[in-house]
């Protein structure tokens, strides 16, 4: 058996983007895929709307707290995303990277919000496919 793969989301604070992809990524894939998710200048707390946008498809994120980016997280990860970090995220070689360009939901409202989370959740999807199909 092969071990799970280990994705890592990463965006500037930590507090919305990387934490509704990691909601859904642990929702959808269950225990088939390691979830881990980390900021390069983590904010104080998670979104109230991008809570109240994954609340909306029946997960909680609301417990969740925005984590600080280590090179530990990254070596430790098969997959990195990033949104919207660019250079601030380290990079080692043998990691698959992917950049999802995806609008920020800060001080955005939850009309706003909502066009970003089904866009994770897509991508989100599609990368369940590609790492851990089911079987």
């Amino acid at each position: 058996m092969t071990p799970k793969p280990t994705v890592l989301f990463v965006c500037v604070h930590n507090a919305g983007r990387s934490q509704m992809a990691a909601g859904y990524l642990q929702h959808l894939a269950g225990d088939r895929i390691q979830v881990l998710s980390a900021g390069s200048q983590p904010a104080d707390r998670i979104n109230p709307v991008a809570v109240a946008a994954m609340a909306e498809e029946g997960i909680d994120i609301a417990r969740e707290q925005p984590k600080v980016l280590t090179s530990d997280a990254v070596q430790d990860s098969d997959v990195v995303i990033t949104m919207g970090c660019g250079d601030e995220c380290p990079f080692y070689p043998g990691k698959r990277y992917e950049d999802w360009t995806l609008d920020d939901p800060a001080g955005q409202g939850i009309d706003a919000v909502r066009p970003i989370r089904d866009e994770i959740r897509a991508r989100v999807v599609q990368l369940i496919e590609e790492l851990a199909p089911a079987t």
